[in-house]
């Protein structure tokens, strides 16, 4: 059966035709198995350079950083060059052999600009509404649109095998690379050993470095092609080197899982699967923008609480056309700006995304941007355009406040979940607020006072 699903994909692969008009260029933020059937590629150029959008976990969304540039070998610190040397005899007893391991650290360099990145990302911020003006421009969604009749066949051939809708998919890969226009060109072996050498996050990063040596091990790619972004996501829908061994696919049947190349056929496939594994539910939406009722009690809403769609009727709540929320199983009502912004019920489908990327801004973002591309309406309600965002620092502080004042968010860490939220919550009662969980620089300024 597997055979018969990938062999379809191929064929049907070889008759999507040319690449469209894609409109004008755009820049925005970037935030975090064999056959012989040729796919039609994608190139660089044949989609407008939309930049991908990879925000951080709940708060923190990176903007555009420079292209990586490779630190010469010769300057690789002294530190470097031993930390490798013993990684070698960690790696060959994982099973790495010697020769791919010494053929991919001839070339590994240290790259500092990388451990920039990390130290600084978190404080770079934008607000929710700011991140999808970009994440769902009209740019965005014409060229997705654009690339997914392109790709139309190859989608709903991925749709029948994997249960996953092809717009969904498609909205992942053009969050991810502007629909494989913008792939990343760091060395991902220099980058994963610059992480892994640092140390702020060791095992973490020398996991990936190992998974990274396995896929370059098993011939899917070659060193000179295994290029991404600085923190080491690979490909058009930039997977991680373990997810990769994990959840990619060889879609069109060539022995290669792909995901690399111009072509983005296994590189949507595998998402896919990825998807699946994750528990996605086909037919069910990631969610839908709601009306509120007038009094609307917002102790309510939040991830944490989850209500049949009769619950949330009975209580007022409507579809932003005015008809009832309709049943798709357990639900909860997310209000991610407050009383003052767009309001939405969300089911299962959101928090599967929300495995390849935590931050609810990005999940908002593929789950809005795939309504667009299947020729859905924009969000209605309007933002509170006048609030900046607050800085990790900003956060922690108002965190550490929080818990001054006798509503403690547990972790001091900047990072606005549900701990936060409802601490938020209970100040915001306290000082006879509608206490919606915002966390505001208004809000800081009362705790400051």
């Amino acid at each position: 059966m597997r055979w018969t699903i990938l062999g379809f994909i191929g064929l049907v692969t070889l008759f999507e035709g040319p690449a469209p008009a894609i409109a004008g260029p755009e820049t925005s933020l970037r935030p975090m198995p064999r056959g012989a059937v040729v796919a039609v590629p994608v190139t660089r150029t044949s989609l407008a350079v939309t930049r991908s959008i990879r925000p951080e976990a709940r708060g923190a969304i990176r903007q555009v950083q420079p292209v990586v540039q490779a630190t010469p070998v010769a300057s690789n610190p002294a530190g470097f060059t031993r930390w490798a040397r013993d990684f070698r005899t960690r790696a060959l007893r994982q099973g790495i052999n010697g020769r791919t391991f010494d053929t991919a650290f001839a070339r590994a360099t240290y790259l500092p600009v990388v451990i920039e990145r990390d130290r600084n990302q978190s404080e770079f911020s934008k607000q929710l509404w700011e991140y999808l003006d970009s994440a769902v421009s009209s740019n965005r969604v014409q060229n997705g649109q654009r690339a997914f009749r392109q790709y139309r066949s190859t989608l709903d051939a991925i749709e029948r095998a994997y249960g996953v809708e092809g717009h969904v998919v498609a909205a992942v890969w053009g969050l991810e690379t502007a629909y494989g226009a913008i792939r990343g060109d760091t060395n991902i072996i220099s980058a994963m050993a610059t992480l892994a050498y640092d140390g702020r996050r060791k095992t973490f990063f020398e996991a990936q470095l190992i998974a990274a040596l396995q896929i370059l091990q098993s011939g899917d790619v070659t060193m000179a092609e295994m290029r991404g972004s600085w923190a080491g996501a690979m490909g058009h829908t930039q997977f991680m080197p373990d997810s990769y061994l994990r959840f990619a696919v060889d879609a069109t049947g060539d022995g290669k899982r792909d995901i690399w190349g111009d072509s983005p056929v296994d590189a949507l496939a595998s998402t896919a699967n990825y998807l699946r594994a994750r528990g996605w539910t086909k037919g069910q939406p990631w969610g839908m923008e709601v009306r509120l009722p007038s009094g609307f009690d917002y102790g309510q809403a939040g991830e944490r609480i989850k209500k049949r769609a009769r619950d949330w009727n009975a209580m007022g709540v409507r579809k932003i056309d005015g008809g009832q929320v309709p049943e798709h199983g357990p639900s909860s009502i997310l209000v991610p700006a407050g009383s003052r912004g767009a309001a939405f019920v969300i089911y299962n489908n959101f928090h599967v995304i929300e495995t390849y990327n935590p931050a609810d801004a990005y999940v908002i973002g593929v789950g809005h941007l795939s309504d667009r591309i299947r020729g859905g309406g924009a969000i209605q309600a309007s933002w509170p355009r006048g609030d900046r965002a607050l800085s990790i620092t900003e956060r922690r502080e108002m965190q550490q406040r929080l818990s001054s004042a006798g509503c403690p968010p547990g972790k001091y860490d900047g990072i606005v979940g549900p701990n936060t939220i409802e601490a938020v919550r209970c100040f915001q009662r306290r000082i006879g607020q509608i206490p919606d969980g915002y966390a505001s620089l208004t809000l800081l300024r009362r705790l400051r006072s």
